[in-house]
């Protein structure tokens, strides 16, 4: 196989292609070099087709953490299973490719992206995605690609196509589209409530750059591709077809019209659809049995393609959906919060047959999930947790760790959200949001934003806006089109889009958009958003009549806090040596926890506001220093003989002259200073070499009328003879009694 390399410019940026050297045994197999971001993709298919009766295509991205120059954590010090990150990246690139596959084409593909080489900047998930297409189309496999994406960013108002890290710190809109070059078919971003308007130029911005992407693509394949192999699409027996048309059809289209809840309509289909089953099993008693099971499952499949067929034609045909629901309709919605005792918030959202419980938890900054991934991220301050058992849907399953679907949906839930979240300094807390599916009949990652939305109110959290989402659908018979709102799992199953739309009354914060046909217009996502805008004001009027703002303070459960700045260089006097100083703080003030970021932000938490104000209290002891012109309630620790040392606070003494003592003569100190007494000083001179800190208990008495200083008499070098013991201007501390003693803060 002769090696092809060439390279392109896209928007400023260098792409690289190389075939033909590295993993030549793969079906097909490029190196894509997106500047510093190297992608490694290859794709292989089974020779002969599996007896599933779904498409097993797998898509792998594997992280490697050398690409980016780090070893991984742990104790393995390799890598595991897929971070959160590498599971939606991989789904990302499943989702444009998946379409683009025949019906009926059962041989199984696998798809590995190993990303060798990482910039942060250069984003790997699309350098991915642009080559997995590009190894699909070089290859032996039947692909109906090429298909790229990109990411959108919308900074100071300008559109940028994949913008760096910190571009998309300043953007308004994070948006990653994925299409061929005749139309979208995949949509995922995170947006602070931009506009439908603006949201529509940036998906058609994204479609143009797509295009490009996919000419160039349209290049290699050209020079690299391989003969496709020979596949046999999987078909259904004729003979099934006719027997289960002139037996069953007429009775599941009838079923399928079924009013009433999802179990009555689903039961009276799966009645009929059971009972063909066992009659096309009747007709083969002489097979073996392997052909019998065959030969019942295609009975059951083609009876669910009837069903499907007399939905699609309810809807397109007869603007019927199968609840009797008009196209734009939402089903019935409560709204409910406080459902949970002693959780930090909890809200419960129910729209039709589908109904989802939030709890949010609050914790300290500290609590915060670290990250270990190739981008830049460390931690994560937000979590909005997507949970679907089972039962959910009258179902026994597996259930265990989550799978990509609840990690996804999660993703989209929690991008949702943290548009309208305050900022850490507004409020510091880890944040945590629960959602618990309890029961399902579609549209269940939306109605966990609804209820997250609430219990973040519930919690006290003072989120910036209201969240709602809504799943709309579309059904395309020929040239016509319908667009349907809230979807229920019939019509998301039998529909050729799944489009979430989630935002405030202001704009949208989160979308995404699967479709199972190869493309959808302008037009039609131009109506999809203008119609999910109305619905989605609808659900924010029911959601309001539950919680119309946020608490105004956190659950007497949650950990209450209090922040406070210190100068950075206090940072380790707080801390002490080896944590000495800030673990006895803990364990005097009843196990508060205490935050100290790198900045000099100190957060404090606690049950017991008592318990963090006396934290705080300590805390500002240990990095207070004193000013001058601040008057203290000082307590005499020593006295000598013309001057004493007074505390001001913890760690910080001072000294007092037996000449600021009164505006009239003390021949005596040790008269009127003892050791703990409570006196009166201000602070009238503090030393920039050694800061030490001189107070003065006059000044803070009223001056006698027509007071006069008194004369010093000058001694014989020439220097006023009480220039070392009595002078007020800073002469003391040059005396060499007192600079003996430091008036730095002592260390405890």
């Amino acid at each position: 196989m002769e090696k092809f390399k060439k390279s392109w410019d896209f928007h400023g940026r260098t792409i690289t292609v190389e075939n033909g050297e590295i993993a030549k045994q793969a079906g097909g197999s490029v190196i894509v070099r997106y500047d510093d971001t190297v992608v490694l993709s290859a794709a292989t298919a089974s020779s002969q087709a599996k007896d599933t009766d779904f498409f097993p295509l797998t898509v792998v991205y594997n992280e490697k953490m050398y690409a980016k120059g780090e070893i991984p954590g742990g104790f393995l010090r390799r890598e595991g299973r897929p971070t959160e990150h590498a599971t939606l990246t991989a789904r990302q690139i499943d989702r444009p490719i998946r379409p683009l596959f025949a019906e009926g084409f059962r041989n199984e593909v696998q798809i590995v992206n190993t990303v060798l080489s990482c910039d942060p900047d250069r984003d790997a998930g699309m350098t991915a995605l642009f080559g997995s297409s590009l190894a699909l189309c070089v290859s032996n496999i039947p692909f109906n690609g090429p298909v790229s994406g990109v990411i959108i960013g919308k900074v100071d108002g300008q559109l940028v196509i994949n913008p760096t890290e910190e571009e998309i710190e300043r953007s308004t809109l994070n948006l990653t589209v994925a299409g061929t070059k005749d139309a979208i078919n995949m949509v995922e971003a995170g947006a602070k409530e931009v506009s439908e308007e603006e949201m529509l130029e940036a998906l058609m911005a994204g479609h143009a750059a797509i295009k490009e992407l996919c000419a160039i693509q349209d290049e290699v394949i050209a020079a690299c591709a391989k003969p496709k192999m020979e596949v046999v699409l999987y078909e259904i027996d004729p003979q099934i077809r006719a027997f289960i048309d002139a037996n069953g059809r007429d009775r599941i289209i009838a079923a399928v019209s079924t009013h009433g809840t999802k179990e009555e309509r689903y039961g009276a289909i799966e009645a009929v659809i059971e009972e063909m089953v066992q009659r096309v099993a009747g007709e083969l008693t002489w097979v073996s049995e392997k052909v019998l099971e065959k030969a019942k499952q295609q009975a059951r499949e083609y009876s669910v393609e009837i069903e499907a067929q007399e939905v699609r034609r309810l809807i397109s045909e007869d603007k019927i959906r199968p609840d009797g629901r008009k196209l734009d309709e939402l089903r019935p919605l409560d709204s409910q919060v406080d459902l949970l005792p002693r959780v930090h918030g909890s809200a419960m959202f129910t729209r039709g047959e589908t109904q989802v419980i939030s709890v949010t938890t609050l914790g300290p900054l500290g609590e915060a999930q670290i990250i270990e991934d190739l981008t830049s991220q460390t931690e994560k301050r937000f979590m909005h947790q997507y949970n679907f058992p089972p039962f959910s849907v009258g179902e026994v399953g597996r259930m265990g760790s989550p799978g990509r679907r609840e990690i996804g949906h999660g993703a989209l839930g929690e991008r949702a959200l943290l548009q309208v979240l305050p900022s850490k300094e507004e409020f510091p807390y880890t944040i945590r949001t629960c959602a618990e599916v309890v029961e399902s009949n579609g549209s269940s990652s939306q109605a966990s934003i609804c209820a997250g939305t609430m219990s973040l109110m519930a919690a006290g959290v003072p989120i910036k806006a209201m969240v709602a989402g809504v799943a709309m659908g579309l059904i395309t018979v020929g040239d016509t089109y319908s667009i349907l709102t809230d979807i229920q799992g019939m019509e998301d199953h039998y529909g050729d889009m799944d489009f979430k739309v989630a935002g405030t009354r202001k704009g949208i914060t989160a979308l995404q958009m699967d479709i199972k046909v190869d493309g959808i217009s302008e037009q039609i996502l131009r109506e999809a958003l203008a119609q999910a805008h109305k619905g989605r004001m609808e659900i924010l009027d029911n959601m309001e009549t539950a919680i119309s703002e946020p608490r105004p303070d956190v659950s007497k459960w949650a950990p209450k806090f209090t922040v406070l700045h210190i100068p950075t260089d206090k940072i380790r006097d707080v801390i002490g040596t080896g944590g000495k100083t800030i673990n006895q703080i803990i364990e005097d003030c009843d196990q508060v926890k205490i935050d100290v970021e790198e900045d000099g932000t100190i957060a404090i938490y606690h049950m017991d506001r008592e318990m963090i104000n006396k934290a705080r209290a300590i805390i500002e002891d240990i990095t207070r220093e004193a000013k001058v012109g601040e008057i203290y309630e000082a307590t005499v620790s020593e006295v000598r003989d013309s001057f004493a040392f007074v505390t001001l606070f913890q760690g910080t003494d001072a000294l007092l002259h037996i000449s600021e003592i009164s505006w009239e003569r003390t021949p005596d100190i040790k008269d009127v200073l003892h050791v703990g007494d409570k006196i009166t000083v201000k602070v009238i001179a503090i030393d920039e070499n050694t800061g030490k800190v001189k107070v003065s208990a006059r000044e803070c008495t009223e001056k006698p009328e027509g007071y006069v200083e008194p004369k010093r008499s000058p001694k014989p070098n020439g220097h006023s003879s009480r220039s070392n013991s009595r002078g007020r201007s800073g002469e003391a501390f040059s005396s060499s009694k007192v600079d003996r003693r430091v008036f730095r803060r002592r260390e405890d």
